[in-house]
């Protein structure tokens, strides 16, 4: 019984990803190996640092992300055609949905409507880091 679970834990160690998990199986994403400097999307501001965690994953069904907005950076209004979740894990700022902004901090969740005009800004001292998640219209390889 605890020989396969252990070839699989080889198997993730030896690569984060595999091509093609057995089925019913996890996978393991290393955080830094995902991480990409950019411009936040949707016409944003300033600069961010994103963690594209799901995008590997073969066969999804979300997408899992942490984007860490630097001093003055905004993802830029635009519609969602999804629920979408951005959760704080640090820092502070201002999330807009349809005209309304509300602040935020850590251990705030801000749950998004699909058909909502939204986007987020770093306001506070520190970076604002953020996990933000959402289903995807069909599975993604």
């Amino acid at each position: 019984m605890f020989l396969p679970a252990l070839a699989l834990i080889a198997a993730l160690q030896a690569s984060s990803v595999p091509a093609s998990p057995p089925a019913g199986t996890g996978v393991v994403i290393r955080e830094a190996d995902t991480m990409v400097r950019q411009v936040p999307p949707h016409n944003g501001e300033g600069m961010s640092t994103a963690y594209r965690i799901s995008d590997g994953v073969p066969n999804r069904a979300m997408e899992f992300r942490k984007r860490v907005l630097h001093q003055g950076a905004a993802i830029g209004l635009h519609p969602i055609a999804h629920d979408e979740v951005y959760y704080v894990v640090s820092g502070e700022g201002e999330v807009t949905s349809d005209g309304v902004t509300t602040s935020m901090r850590a251990g705030d969740a801000a749950y998004l409507f699909d058909g909502n005009v939204v986007g987020i800004r770093q306001t506070g001292e520190v970076d604002l880091v953020l996990i933000i998640s959402y289903p995807l219209a069909q599975r993604k390889n």
